[in-house]
């Protein structure tokens, strides 16, 4: 069927209907979305404690029962040799501080060598917090388990040689201090270290450093050794806690001792973060 409707009233039939213009142009500009804040020092570091205090206190523990157990020991065998008087006293200091070397320093070093060495640090490097938390957090956890193993060598100590108890309380600067020292030592050398081996070795002889160079008394050591003996980050604390055992200790000087360990303790800190921040982005 045709259909008798003509062209143009079909055309007038709708309202007139103008063909869109696309425009090109450049796309328009979006504000960039907000980063997020950038994590804090304090919380970073309190989290990354907890998560090493949790994560070592099973397999930390027996080692510092042989630490515990070393220091003991040697005090054991020095009490044959040594009467009393200042020989006894830096044994017994020495002894105490040991068992932050064995587990502050040598312990850390193969730590953070083992964890070079088994890509754990691209773990760390991924996380949102900054490389001192890393550094500091785990040096904090490792020398926390040093607390117990120490006041327990030094009462032992005290009790074996005859000396007073009564200044003890110095430990709780002396194992802070020489705990963030040896930390920031042991650190450093597991993260410079260029294998996992050589870390352990590292380790090893900084501990038998701070038994031969901390217990055996300075007035007995040859003069080389004895500035090496200076040079080493716990003999600060270990004349620290000599000195406490005297009957009227001269604070003027035990202060001194700790100032110098906290100043090596902050250097040796901020060495291990910077070996930290050249091992993370190899």
């Amino acid at each position: 069927m045709t259909s008798i409707v003509p062209t143009e009233s079909a055309k007038v039939a709708g309202p007139k209907v103008r063909p869109s213009v696309v425009r090109t142009g450049p796309p328009a500009r979006t504000a960039p979305a907000a980063l997020a804040p950038r994590a804090r020092l304090l919380p970073s570091l309190a989290a990354v404690y907890r998560a090493q205090l949790s994560r070592a206190r099973v397999a930390r523990i027996p080692l510092l029962f042989v630490a515990t157990f070393q220091s003991v020991g040697i005090m054991v065998l020095m009490r044959g040799v040594v009467d009393g008087g200042a020989e006894a006293r830096a044994v017994v200091a020495g002894s105490s501080v040991l068992v932050v070397a064995f587990v502050a320093l040598n312990l850390l070093a193969q730590y953070f060598g083992q964890l070079r060495a088994g890509g754990g640090l691209d773990h760390y490097a991924t996380l949102p917090v900054p490389p001192a938390a890393v550094v500091l957090g785990a040096a904090g956890a490792y020398a926390s388990f040093t607390v117990p193993g120490t006041i327990v060598t030094a009462v032992a100590g005290s009790a074996l040689f005859g000396l007073p108890m009564t200044h003890l309380w110095v430990l709780v600067a002396v194992i802070p201090l020489s705990g963030a020292a040896l930390s920031g030592l042991g650190a450093a050398l597991g993260l410079l270290a260029p294998r996992q081996e050589v870390a352990t070795l590292l380790g090893q002889l900084g501990m038998s450093a701070a038994l031969l160079l901390g217990v055996l008394p300075a007035e007995r050591l040859p003069g080389p050794v004895g500035w090496a003996r200076d040079l080493l980050p716990s003999t600060y604390g270990v004349e620290a806690l000599s000195r406490s055992f005297d009957a009227h200790p001269d604070w003027a000087v035990v202060v001194l001792d700790l100032a110098v360990c906290a100043a090596v303790g902050v250097l040796s800190l901020a060495v291990a973060t910077w070996a930290y921040r050249r091992a993370a982005v190899r």
